[in-house]
């Protein structure tokens, strides 16, 4: 890997076309999203320059990629500029569950606002294109549903979920002005609620509460009344569309929305993953949290449109393989959480 200093002339949204082996660095990519990303990059036969500080990333996500020739591991914060020489690059840096972002939600904001400035800064300077993992989350608790692009959100700026939601709402400026000033070659993903294999048991996101608690015997968790709707999309659709983005010969920087609109209450998951596993847990409600949406659910319009794409894969499907996930995770742990 060649490591120099970035030039400081600005990129006029220049497209670099390479004949062998494109290098692609991917930020964030020992974390849940970001494995599969790295996978599916190599699979195209890219070369992956993977950069994660496991602040929410873990080794063994990547483990089975490190002997590679292809693939290459960096211990790195984005919040720190890194000079690499690379042909595109994947900003998915930035803990993602509620209680991961918000336990030092001064370090999250960072991470974002940061992050987003250093990933621009080497793309302008090398004059490549450069993508954003973006989130539902800048719709805040919406007001319009489902959500469009269009839609500019109703977002608490002070409330415990803000450190995250201002956060990336601010890496979008950060890209529409690198865009506009600099002409750098943006693209954009607003993620809405995705799970699969890779999640962490710890993650604190609905589909991994429940699995767990399922899996574990206990009761389920409902938060609120369990009317509140969320759309799941399983992580290959997801990544398909990440490189679906990419790839696409022209961007105007807009925001694209990525994930499956079909709509579930958190009642439905409930009874539909104590089904799958076989469980005997009950379920019991504590109180909302603070600005928790009530309805979330992507208009993928301009997906489909600009993109082609669109989720293949079903609720009931995607979470037979989650549970599996789980289930040999759980059956790994049990023997070392007994050793002396």
């Amino acid at each position: 890997m060649q490591i120099s200093s970035p030039s400081l002339a600005p990129a006029r949204l220049v497209s670099h076309v390479h004949a062998q082996q494109p290098r692609v660095l991917v930020f964030g990519g020992a974390g849940f999203l970001g494995s599969h990303l790295c996978e599916k990059l190599l699979s195209q036969g890219k070369k992956v320059i993977c950069a994660d500080n496991f602040d929410t990333g873990r080794m063994e996500n990547i483990a089975h990629l490190c002997g590679k020739s292809a693939f290459q591991f960096i211990r790195h914060d984005v919040v720190a500029p890194l000079a690499v020489e690379v042909d595109e690059i994947y900003n998915l840096a930035s803990p993602a569950s509620p209680p991961h972002y918000q336990a030092d939600s001064i370090r999250t904001l960072k991470t974002n606002l940061f992050g987003a400035f250093n990933v621009l800064e080497l793309a302008r300077a090398r004059g490549i294109k450069v993508f954003q993992a973006s989130t539902s989350e800048v719709y805040g608790d919406p007001e319009v549903h489902p959500q469009p692009e269009s839609y500019w959100g109703n977002v608490n700026p002070i409330g415990p979920r803000a450190c995250y939601d201002e956060g990336k709402r601010g890496a979008e400026t950060m890209f529409a002005c690198f865009r506009a000033q600099h002409g750098v070659d943006t693209r954009m993903a607003r993620i809405f609620n995705t799970y699969g294999p890779r999640m962490r048991p710890d993650d604190g996101r609905v589909v991994s509460n429940f699995v767990m608690q399922a899996l574990c015997g206990e009761n389920i968790t409902i938060y609120g009344d369990g009317q509140q709707t969320r759309s799941f999309c399983f992580v290959d659709d997801l990544i398909d569309g990440f490189v679906k983005l990419m790839d696409a010969p022209s961007s105007n920087g807009e925001p694209i929305n990525l994930g499956n609109p079909g709509e579930f209450t958190m009642l439905e998951l409930a009874e539909l993953v104590i089904g799958l596993t076989g469980s005997r847990s009950k379920i019991t409600y504590r109180p909302l949290p603070v600005d928790d949406p009530r309805q979330r659910r992507p208009d993928i319009t301009r997906a489909k449109d600009k993109l082609g794409w669109m989720p293949r894969i079903p609720l009931a499907e995607g979470l037979v393989t989650t549970i599996d996930y789980f289930d040999r995770y759980l059956t790994q742990a049990a023997p070392r959480a007994h050793v002396g």
